[in-house]
């Protein structure tokens, strides 16, 4: 079995169809509204199966529109004001918390998904949602660091490449996502990623700030495709992501620093006031479904938490310390959690390292 990243304490290529969504019920001859075959997925970018959206439209009649965002601030921003009409979004395990707070999701009927039954059962009792109420877990893994082999003197063992160090000056992108860059600068720093101290955090923001003039690049979520495309030799990335292009070039090599990193839990659900609540229940037990799931890990080279998919993997991938951390790269990483109000600290910083 695949352990849990923790005691539990709290992405991604596919074509996509933009543009807003209606949501139309058509009436029975009963009268009793019915679900139109339509299912809207708002979801990461290169984070879904070659065959999942196709098999899940084979098996249902259902055709699923996909959106996609590049960060959990985006994906909040996007629903705070009212649900545009999305059925399925994918949030952290941080950002559950924070949309669980203000009631952005709706909970689940777990009678409508059997296949809830090939969750590792590490993963069933998450304390960012208790008994999976509202979400279900999707896929598991790390950030790091992702290089170029020919271009870096040895392999890097710390943040500091990236954050402390004009080795790579102009040759360096970071994620465009706040609390991953902030987090890891603060770990770097010797802080918590969860750190409420606004000095601490002020810290980071400097940090941040003064290694600017050597950054090329804050990218959202596409670090990956410039370390392909030759535009940098470092970058921060999700672990999956440089998985994915490792196999296209073999120059390329992922990392977990030593001072560790952020282990994150992706995760099913269902925003409130979604327009085809049914079919996303049926959409969550069709990805749960261990071919289906399997298609997908395989696909996007993540962790899935998806017990009963792990014996149709590919089995280098499930011994993979790049794509299932060893317990010794858990144990010194941490899961961001929501911080609540403490939230506007760095939302402040990141304001400034922006202008910086």
């Amino acid at each position: 079995m695949i352990k849990a990243p923790f005691p539990i304490v709290s992405r991604r290529r596919v074509l996509v169809a933009a543009g807003a969504f209606s949501a139309v019920a058509a009436m029975a001859r009963t009268g009793r509204a019915e679900e139109e075959k339509k299912l809207n997925f708002y979801n990461w970018d290169t984070y879904t199966g070659e065959t999942t959206l196709q098999t899940f439209t084979q098996r249902t009649g259902i055709d699923v529109k996909l959106d996609l965002y590049a960060n959990n601030e985006e994906l909040y921003a996007k629903l705070k004001e009212g649900n545009p009409g999305y059925d399925v979004i994918v949030p952290s395990n941080d950002m559950v918390e924070t949309m669980l707070a203000v009631n952005l999701l709706e909970p689940l009927d777990h009678a409508k998904i059997p296949n809830i039954k090939n969750i590792d059962p590490a993963f069933a009792n998450p304390k960012y949602d208790p008994g999976l109420a509202h979400t279900l877990p999707y896929m598991w893994g790390t950030l790091g660091i992702g290089y170029r082999k020919s271009k870096v003197k040895e392999p890097p063992t710390s943040w500091k490449v990236l954050f402390d160090s004009d080795e790579y000056s102009g040759r360096i992108a970071l994620l465009a996502d706040m609390r991953p860059v902030l987090g890891l600068a603060l770990k770097y720093l010797g802080y918590s990623m969860n750190s409420t101290n606004p000095d601490e955090i002020a810290k980071a923001r400097d940090l941040i700030i003064k290694q600017k003039s050597h950054i090329k690049a804050f990218a959202p979520d596409e670090g990956q495709n410039m370390l392909v495309a030759g535009d940098v030799d470092v970058v921060m990335e999700w672990n999956g992501d440089i998985v994915q292009v490792m196999s296209e070039d073999a120059d390329l090599d992922y990392v977990v620093p030593v001072e560790g990193t952020d282990v994150w839990i992706d995760n099913l659900a269902i925003p409130k006031d979604a327009p085809h609540p049914d079919n996303a229940h049926a959409f969550l037990n069709h990805i749960n479904d261990p071919e289906v799931n399997a298609e997908i890990a395989n696909t996007i080279r993540y962790a899935t938490p998806n017990l009963a998919a792990h014996a149709l993997i590919n089995q280098d991938d499930l011994h993979n310390a790049r794509i299932y951390p060893p317990a010794e790269v858990v144990a010194k990483s941490e899961t961001l959690v929501d911080l609540g109000e403490n939230t506007r600290l760095y939302d402040e910083a990141w304001t400034a390292v922006q202008a910086g």
